[in-house]
């Protein structure tokens, strides 16, 4: 008799991306027969702090605690930049890099139990990629959200980041499986679809005829018109294209939240991170985009207590917050990665980038808690992604005691409660009303 089926499980780290990459290696892993009679647990780690790679190696240590029998594998952007580290670990059976993990071919290939730890790496040239849609499939958010991986890797070199050694060069999906892709899942009943990547305003500039990412946007909005909701991840407010901007200002489909990529509010710190925007072109995008939409929130990305950073730089920092009106921060304590620019720098004390970021953080909430306070009174419709919550437009969390997962519902704002909105129906005339205000 053979035991029964033991199971995979994918434990994720970092951005988004990662979480994405968890489902199709999943399915690869599946389709390898991995988790068959014994446990796999893949360990899927992120590279862009030490902090991140700390978490990962306590992470393996607990699944072999936990799962003493179990084939361990780790992957993932620290796997491809660090991978000897973790094939020296004992708890450790394989090393699999980026590109590799995404094919099924690579988990039928395991190293036998208890070999080297040379023997354990399955780790090519992440510089020699040069495709990235072979994997593109369903990635969901519960029952209501899809991502859809449009791009890959990274072509620019900021001083700070280790990502384009673990992700390498920028790689884009065609616009024409992109498109394939949203329509099969709108035909699947998913309401919302988020375009994710590495550096997704780079998308196109490998594909012939070089399109942008708003000849992308266009297309899809044009081609898959019962699409309700297109989402965007991160975006590097320099890169955004012409006809990106127009999109964002006349597409209602397309969602009014940005997260941009700004790091730093201090123009020098900013040039000693290799950044391609200054503190006034981050002011002036954001400022531009809001005169065009009125409803569009920002998040961003801001490191605290990069090399050299004195009290007024980190101030330009702080002041970014209400400079550009951002209500959604990821703040990020510099963390020095070996093998980067940044991390041959002077430093800061480590204590001096935590309490920064602190500030920082706080500063964020407090925006947030006044983002959510404005909201109160109004009209929102709220994509529903599990029992009991969900999220607006602007990406902002709701609270609503009614609606089925996947179904987007119209409310009135009640109230907040300093991490999200509480919401209760709208009245039956809000779409048309709503609509009027929208385009009148």
């Amino acid at each position: 008799m053979t035991d029964a089926p033991r199971g995979i499980e994918v434990i994720s780290f970092g951005c988004r991306l990662n979480t994405y990459e968890a489902e199709v290696m999943k399915r690869e892993a599946a389709a390898a027969g991995l988790g068959g009679a014994e446990t796999a647990v893949i360990v899927n780690t992120c590279a862009v702090t030490a902090e991140a790679v700390r978490q990962a190696r306590q992470a393996v240590r607990r699944a072999r605690r936990d799962n003493p029998d179990a084939r361990i594998i780790v992957t993932g952007c620290a796997a491809q930049t660090e991978g000897a580290v973790f094939a020296r670990m004992a708890e450790v059976d394989a090393v699999i890099g980026n590109d590799d993990k995404l094919k099924a071919q690579s988990y039928r290939d395991l190293p036998d139990f208890g070999v080297a730890a040379e023997e354990k790496i399955r780790v090519n040239d992440i510089m020699s990629v040069r495709e990235t849609a072979g994997h593109m499939v369903d990635a969901i958010e519960g029952r209501a959200r899809a991502i859809v991986q449009v791009q890959n890797g990274c072509d620019h070199r900021c001083t700070f980041c280790i990502i384009p050694y673990g992700r390498g060069n920028s790689r884009s999906v065609p616009m024409g499986a992109a498109v394939t892709q949203v329509k099969r899942l709108v035909d699947a009943g998913y309401r919302e679809v988020v375009l994710s990547g590495v550096d997704m305003t780079s998308w196109g500039a490998d594909l012939p005829g070089t399109p942008r990412l708003g000849d992308l946007v266009q297309s899809i909005l044009r081609h898959v018109p019962g699409l309700p909701r297109l989402r965007l991840s991160s975006i590097d407010s320099v890169e955004a294209d012409p006809a990106l901007i127009d999109a964002i200002a006349s597409e209602r489909r397309l969602m009014p939240h940005l997260h941009l990529s700004l790091q730093a509010g201090d123009n020098m710190i900013l040039k000693r991170m290799k950044r391609r925007h200054s503190r006034e072109d981050a002011i002036r995008f954001a400022q531009d985009i809001r005169a065009r939409r009125p409803d569009m929130v920002y998040g961003a990305d801001i490191i605290a207590g990069f090399p050299t950073e004195t009290e007024a730089m980190f101030e330009n920092s702080l002041a970014l917050v209400e400079d550009c009106g951002l209500t959604h921060l990821h703040v990020f304590p510099f963390s020095p990665r070996t093998g980067t620019p940044a991390a041959r720098m002077p430093q800061l004390p480590k204590a001096v980038g935590k309490e920064r970021a602190a500030r920082l953080r706080a500063l964020g909430d407090a925006a947030h808690r006044a983002h959510l306070q404005r909201l109160v009174g109004t009209e929102q419709s709220v994509l529903v992604e599990r029992e009991g919550l969900g999220r607006a437009e602007d990406f902002t969390l709701v609270e609503l005691p009614f609606g089925a997962p996947g179904e987007i519902v119209d409310t009135v704002i009640a109230g907040q409660n300093g991490e999200r909105l509480v919401a209760a129906p709208a009245p039956a005339t809000l779409p048309h009303e709503r609509e009027w205000r929208l385009n009148g």
